[in-house]
């Protein structure tokens, strides 16, 4: 859970270096017992944390995806997003994300059982039951209030990083945002196991996904906007950031 904490820890904080503090004419002996305290200090939060390199072939491609994605966010989505936030109650689009996480069920179930988690994917089973039944067709967690089951994020991406698949090289695609070759195809993959798929076709169906984009940005509380501003290059932030979130999901 270090490396958890850590990232969280990074995300919720600019980076702004470490803060030294001078101790002045203070004698050998003081100095040596501050310095070995800093350094038993630095080993307990780093003893197990592992450097991951990011494999970014194509980087230059990448960045000019990350530019697109980033106008496109800033002078569509998130203007269309706080429209529909000023415009529709919180609790109305809590149950909007409540419906489409719904709907992803299946995509649960099914990787939590191939990477042998049947506990999960059973808690999965239930969550959905109850909450496309007493819940309204998705509308209201109620599993989770009612019943304390929560949801078991499991992807194809993690099922085949599970199973030894690496990540492949480090991706930007347009509109979607950073992935790596491994998530790529778990993206389709689980795309084709959301119900969404089955109920929607056409036109409709990237409506519906747009929307549930649209719905998920309005509940969000500037968190790009803060990388932006704090970030020196906020490229190599996202890029790092959700290699290692990633890693994380995989190992846990």
């Amino acid at each position: 859970m270090r490396k958890l904490l850590l990232l969280l820890l990074v995300l919720t904080f600019p980076v702004s270096g470490w803060a030294q503090d001078s101790a002045g004419e203070e004698d050998n002996a003081s100095q040596s017992q501050e310095m070995t305290a800093t350094e038993q200090e630095d080993a307990f939060l780093f003893e197990d944390e592992e450097i991951l390199e990011v494999w970014d072939p194509i980087e230059p491609v990448n960045r000019v995806f990350f530019w697109v994605n980033d106008k496109l966010y800033f002078y569509l989505l998130k203007p269309v997003a706080r429209g529909y936030r000023w415009a529709v109650p919180e609790p109305w689009r809590v149950s909007v994300k409540n419906f489409f996480s719904n709907l992803a069920a299946p995509v649960r179930i099914i990787n939590s059982g191939l990477q042998g988690k049947f506990g999960d994917a059973g808690n999965e089973i239930t969550r959905f039951a109850v909450n496309t039944t007493i819940g309204i067709g998705g509308f209201f967690d109620t599993a989770k209030d009612h019943f304390d089951l929560r949801i078991k994020d499991e992807d194809t991406g993690q099922t085949l990083g599970h199973y030894g698949v690496g990540p492949g090289p480090y991706l930007v695609l347009p509109i979607l945002g950073p992935s790596n070759l491994r998530d790529g195809i778990g993206m389709f993959a689980d795309s084709r196991m959301n119900l969404l798929y089955y109920i929607s076709e056409g036109w409709t169906y990237y409506g519906l996904r747009a929307y549930d984009k649209v719905n998920d940005l309005s509940l969000d509380k500037d968190t790009y906007e803060g990388i932006k501003k704090d970030a020196l290059d906020p490229y190599l932030f996202v890029r790092d950031a959700f290699i290692q979130y990633r890693q994380n999901k995989v190992e846990n």
